[in-house]
């Protein structure tokens, strides 16, 4: 072997070292973070996307990843242990209990949740074991999500730049859906009687990932123009979002109805009396049936409607006081 040929194998030979080098697996591997969404919406906050974007991740063990909340609607990111009930909100009877810190380990022996996160909060789960887990969020029933964790030697299917596109596609598709069903929620209610209001619309949609919810936080139409003795009645044709219909002041807890001047007409729908402007009264939740499973007893009918008889003239306000800070109010004005 001459001198300019040792030197080429040389170089050759370098060259392969440092390629394979590059490719093989490194012990002590650095762990990457990945990045993804909870939430999103449109311009007017009308539109809500319940939603982990994207929803499916592929990661390797040691890896992180951290999520960003970008909307004020709350959620959570949470991890349960298999078989975990399922708590109400975080801190709730049967939680982790309570609230665990941003970059707190999940494997799958205890789990891991965030607090309610807004308005660009992020938090940071790491995995430091393979498995596949699933993610929910516990203020959204429906908002769920899978982290696959890989072990280091198999290879990953997609890169953070593919995600980043997937999250893009899927977000533009449920605001999409939502400018759809806010036309949908107004031609119900106007098919429906001009007394009828939509408090709020929405939908579930799957994928491979699990299940994604847009909602409409809105009342259609926004105002009603009725006669003084006239009955207005709210739907909400939300599968899973509740709402209220809320005149006066905010009750601080909205779960129940105020009582005073509240009747249950003979169809099962509760049925108020609003004399003046300013008068307190609350529907308490209007909200869907939960989905019926099977080897569960069978859910109660929806309590999803409220009718006001209005017996003077005036403006009368109202808001749902769930999303009222999303710009969800309504307004009847009430002629002689």
């Amino acid at each position: 072997m001459n001198c300019s040929t040792s030197m080429r194998f040389s170089a050759v030979a370098t060259c392969m070292f440092v390629l394979a080098s590059v490719i093989a697996p490194q012990p002590g591997q650095a762990e990457t973070t990945w990045h993804a969404t909870a939430g999103a919406q449109n311009g007017d906050m009308a539109t809500q996307a319940l939603a982990f974007l994207t929803n499916e991740l592929w990661v390797h063990a040691g890896d992180s990843v951290t999520w960003t909340f970008p909307t004020p609607e709350i959620h959570t990111v949470t991890f349960l242990k298999p078989q975990q009930v399922r708590p109400a909100r975080p801190g709730a009877g049967g939680g982790c209990p309570g609230t665990t810190p941003d970059g707190s380990s999940f494997d799958g022996s205890t789990c891991v949740t965030s607090p309610e996160l807004v308005n660009g909060q992020t938090y940071r789960v790491h995995f430091p074991t393979a498995g596949n887990f699933k993610l929910v969020c516990l203020v959204h029933p429906s908002m769920t999500g899978t982290v696959h964790v890989l072990p280091l030697a198999e290879n990953l299917p997609f890169d953070q730049a593919f995600y980043d596109r997937q999250a893009s596609r899927e977000q533009a598709e449920l605001l999409s859906d939502g400018a759809r069903l806010e036309g949908l929620g107004t031609a119900t209610a106007q098919r429906t009687s001009e007394e009828e209001v939509t408090a709020g619309i929405g939908e579930i949609v799957a994928n491979g990932g699990g299940a994604q919810i847009v909602s409409v936080v809105r009342f259609l139409p926004g105002t009603t123009v009725v006669r003084v003795g006239d009955t207005v009645e709210w739907t909400n044709l939300d599968p899973e979002t509740p709402h209220t219909v809320t005149f006066g002041a905010e009750p601080a807890n909205p779960v129940p109805p105020l009582p005073a001047g509240i009747a249950t007409d003979s169809d099962g729908v509760e049925h108020a009396v609003l004399n003046s402007p300013g008068a307190n009264l609350h529907s308490g939740f209007l909200v869907a049936a939960p989905q019926e499973r099977r080897g569960l007893p069978q859910s109660p009918l929806a309590v999803n409607r409220f009718r006001v008889t209005f017996t003077s003239p005036g403006t009368f306000d109202y808001f749902c006081a769930l999303h009222d800070d999303l710009g969800m109010v309504g307004r009847v004005i009430v002629h002689k």
